[in-house]
């Protein structure tokens, strides 16, 4: 029996192999496709070079603060514990689909004890044995969820890494949120403080017949809506901290402990450089590093589905030592099988494979759609990132330029008032181009460090897709 299958096992693996290969190579669509992206980038770039330092691009600030926030939160993060959940499931589906390649074996021990026919001795049967059965993976089916599986795991483990840069920048906007909102209050206190002055002030005049009543009364409402102001952005800070709270999980005493002087000083964060080419840059996304990987799953789907409507060979075997012992006698010996070895060929299922087929194909269309536009929108990031980051610094000078002159022109007012020359409604004028002026140059810094963070992440916060993909 052994001889008579060999050869035929022999001639038969070459051409196995053959059919394998083939099959996968016209089975299954393209694994990659065509990057839309354009040439180069179209907004100003802020440096010239590659994205590799992202990788510490938090270290890179100077603030340990932020960077313990940002470890804090990522290790609280639902997002990024859902993903690493994620990457534990699809490394479990990848060894299940890779032992499908691989030889089922069982073992099984048994024992009895009979009596065959009446009048015949008592049988005492043990058995122990090994089964296997294998299903030849002849057109390269197996082998293609093996690579679906590979891939899904790859993919996971990118969505694990855009889910913690995502948590990064959200600590991120809101500790530079905090810090703004830190020196607006501050900037709204010195205000409130210079109103009641001049409100005090005004008061001394108004009773002594120096000036009318009404301006006494001006002088109490913009002391009054000073004090208003300082009330409100002490209500924005409380909400910066509460959101901070949340999303690091950090007791909110022990969070405004350690912020107390941090988020006192002006933000300010690291420059980034970037690669002069789309292409070159937007490999480095997780996001879109994980929908090549589903294009490649997808594909292999469709060489799958396909692969149900061919011949499918699978081949047995078993070994067992067996001891009987009868009336005192014992014997013992080995048995074994080889085979079948068992072609099954799809005849008629009611064009339940055809629609599989169908199916996967229409799925593989729709991931490479959605891989291009998430590439289109990588670039719109990008893009946006980048016109932001250049509208703030072109800003930012005027801004100082207006903030100066602005509070040059408040204190010649308050010395002309304080003379009698100039009239509070003046002095209120002054007051508030300044305080807007000021005001306006500290959000052009947020805005300026947010334009940072976008453009960090658009650029996949340091992901190396060539890198080897390291245990999570």
């Amino acid at each position: 029996m052994m001889m008579k299958i060999r050869q035929p096992l022999r001639t038969f693996a070459p051409l196995a192999a053959a059919l394998a290969l083939s099959a996968c190579s016209s089975f299954m669509p393209p694994t990659q496709v065509s990057m839309d992206a354009p040439a180069q980038w179209y907004a100003p770039l802020p440096h010239q070079g590659s994205v590799g330092s992202l990788t510490q691009w938090w270290q890179q600030q100077g603030d340990p603060e932020l960077v313990e926030l940002i470890a804090a939160a990522q290790a609280s993060s639902p997002s990024v514990s859902l993903a690493l959940a994620r990457v534990a499931a699809s490394r479990a589906q990848q060894a299940a689909a890779h032992s499908a390649l691989l030889p089922n074996v069982g073992a099984q021990v048994s024992a009895s004890r009979a009596v065959s026919q009446p009048g015949f001795p008592v049988t005492n049967t043990q058995q122990v044995g090994l089964q296997a059965a294998w299903e030849i993976d002849l057109v390269g089916a197996n082998r293609a969820v093996s690579r679906a599986a590979q891939a899904n795991v790859e993919g996971s483990q990118a969505l694990w890494h855009d889910a913690r840069v995502s948590v990064a920048a959200e600590v991120a906007n809101l500790y530079y949120s905090l810090s703004t909102c830190t020196q607006q209050l501050a900037l709204a206190r010195r205000d409130a403080a210079s109103r009641q002055e001049t409100a005090r002030l005004t008061e001394i005049n108004a009773n002594v017949g120096f000036v009318a009543p009404s301006v006494g009364a001006m002088a109490r409402a913009s002391a009054a809506d000073g004090r208003g102001r300082v009330t409100q952005q002490a209500a924005l800070c409380e909400l910066d901290t509460k959101a901070l709270v949340a999303l690091t999980a950090i007791s909110e005493p022990t969070l405004k402990e350690k912020l107390a002087l941090s988020v006192a000083k002006p933000a300010q964060v690291a420059a980034i450089s970037i690669a002069s080419v789309p292409a070159q840059t937007i490999v480095q996304r997780p996001d879109v590093f994980s929908a090549e990987r589903d294009v490649m799953v997808a594909s292999a789907q469709v060489g799958a589905a396909k692969a149900q409507r061919l011949p499918r060979l699978g081949l047995a075997g078993s070994i067992a030592g067996t001891r009987l012992s009868t009336n005192g006698v014992n014997q013992e010996g080995i048995t074994w099988s080889f085979g079948p070895l068992a072609v099954s060929l799809p005849i008629f299922d009611g064009g339940l494979r055809v629609a599989a087929v169908t199916s996967a194909e229409s799925n593989y269309h729709a991931v490479v759609t959605v891989y291009r536009a998430k590439v289109r929108q990588a670039v719109r990031e990008v893009e946006e990132a980048l016109v932001n980051l250049h509208s703030t610094e072109a800003r930012t000078q005027d801004a100082k330029v207006s903030t100066q002159g602005y509070a040059e022109s408040l204190a010649a007012t308050q010395a002309r008032f304080g003379q009698g020359l100039a009239s509070l409604v003046e002095l209120e004028d002054a007051r508030r181009n300044a305080l807007i002026s000021e005001s306006v140059l500290l959000n052009l810094t947020l805005e300026r460090n947010r334009a940072w963070v976008s453009l960090y992440r658009a650029l996949g916060g340091g992901f190396e897709p060539q890198a080897q993909l390291k245990p999570l």
